[in-house]
């Protein structure tokens, strides 16, 4: 694939947009304002539709990862050192250093809580992950309890790639066998599976996204991304607006529209990544940071304000990650296997 795209680019978007939806939420206790939400009627904000472009790109670029590794255990290894280091290091740092600050307990009572240690473990298994820390309230609204509000989507997404090395080691990775996983997805939204108190739930919830960006990784040399198509596009998904269909409609306009922007060649490629790959970084920390924030502020904190401090402060954060813990594990990647030549092979 031609590297010149824009995946960086719409993934810092993206983040973006998560930090800046969460500033009304954290701040000022509720997100109606918000302009998605105002624009929608109430369907959605700005943070929820990006990370419908992070799971659209990451079921591109996560099919033609297993498209191009052809070895399950490699992939697995890739995935791993994209996901776990940086989180690893933001829940420390979480449990750590920003707990004891925030909490309302004296420091050696914090430490002797179990769940301090619990909230990193079951956040990096994944496995029925806290979201809370003794003492600690950052707010007067009722998410002021909440560490980091955005990890709830990375169980959903080291189940996409899981789901991806299944259906590849079975040979399944079809267009047809997609369909069917968008359908799934769409009928998840449909009786809004995100409200159940169990993980998949969430993920049938997501799954139409990332199940978009894999049927377009197959779909990308059939000629699909035209601007005809694209205008298509840009109507179903402002007719759903008014249909209340915005979000169950996205999968099939939103998640093509994303992609035929990564990759039309006709529009400029911005070096997003220039300072580095800072869209993770930005997802994991943006919550923290405004949530402390708003403490220091005695509680509450108009939006814009909030918005415009926590901004560059996630941003050093994310350029540090990325710098001192990311790209290095990235490092470890491992190779592909070498060729062999005729005699070697024999």
């Amino acid at each position: 694939m031609d590297r010149r795209n824009n995946f960086d680019a719409l993934r810092l978007v993206a983040a973006t947009s998560v930090i800046f939806s969460h500033a009304f939420l954290i701040g000022e206790g509720t997100q109606d304002p918000e302009p998605l939400m105002r624009l929608t009627g109430g369907q959605t904000i700005l943070g929820v539709v990006g990370v419908f472009v992070f799971f659209t790109i990451s079921g591109f670029l996560v099919t033609q990862s297993f498209d191009t590794t052809h070895s399950p255990a490699r992939f697995a290894a890739k995935r791993a050192l994209r996901i776990y280091p940086g989180l690893l290091v933001c829940l420390l740092l979480s449990a750590f250093v920003l707990g004891p600050w925030a909490s309302n307990l004296p420091v050696a009572e914090y430490f002797g809580h179990r769940e301090v240690y619990t909230y990193v473990v079951s956040n990096l298994t994944m496995i029925m992950p806290a979201n809370s820390l003794p003492g600690v309230w950052f707010t007067k609204f009722s998410a002021g309890g909440v560490i980091d509000g955005p990890l709830w989507t990375l169980p959903c997404e080291v189940a996409m790639y899981l789901m991806v090395m299944a259906l590849g080691m079975l040979r399944l990775l079809d267009l047809r066998v997609i369909a069917g996983l968008i359908a799934i997805g769409m009928a998840g939204i449909w009786f809004d599976t995100a409200s159940s108190e169990y993980f998949v739930g969430s993920a049938v919830w997501l799954l139409s996204f990332f199940a978009a960006g894999m049927a377009l990784y197959l779909l990308r040399e059939r000629g699909i991304f035209r601007w005809p198509f694209a205008l298509i596009a840009v109507a179903i998904l402002v007719g759903s607006i008014p249909l209340k269909a915005f979000i169950l409609l996205f999968p099939l306009s939103g998640s093509y529209l994303v992609i035929y922007v990564a990759l039309h060649p006709g529009l400029p490629s911005i070096p997003a990544a220039r300072f580095g790959d800072l869209s993770y970084g930005l997802y994991i920390y943006g919550w923290p940071v405004e949530q402390m924030l708003v403490q220091l502020n005695g509680y509450s904190m108009p939006w814009p304000k909030l918005f415009a401090l926590a901004f560059p402060i996630t941003a050093v954060l994310a350029f540090l990650s990325w710098h001192l813990v990311e790209s290095r594990a990235l490092r470890f990647k491992p190779k592909a296997a070498a060729a062999v030549g005729p005699r070697q092979a024999a």
